[in-house]
């Protein structure tokens, strides 16, 4: 299970009103994006080698697809 913490919306609208940011600030968010992209992917590949044949027909993906695409590592687009 991942853990989660919702990020104010005060938090974001403060980053996103400051026309620079530090350095540290700046690495900060993109480790912060980098690895919400990777969290993401992993449970939408978990979700897809769950899903049965006829919802992966339903979806137009091919059980030989959904499994390659399953298989791949979390950090891997």
């Amino acid at each position: 299970m991942t853990n989660v913490l919702r990020t104010p919306p005060s938090n974001l609208t403060y980053l996103t009103s400051q026309p620079v940011l530090p350095v540290a600030a700046q690495m900060a968010i993109s480790v912060a994006v980098l690895v919400t992209k990777w969290s993401a992917r992993k449970r939408s590949r978990r979700a897809l080698a769950e899903l049965s044949p006829e919802q992966l027909r339903d979806i137009g993906v091919t059980a030989k697809e959904a499994h390659i695409e399953a298989s791949l590592p979390f950090w891997k687009p």
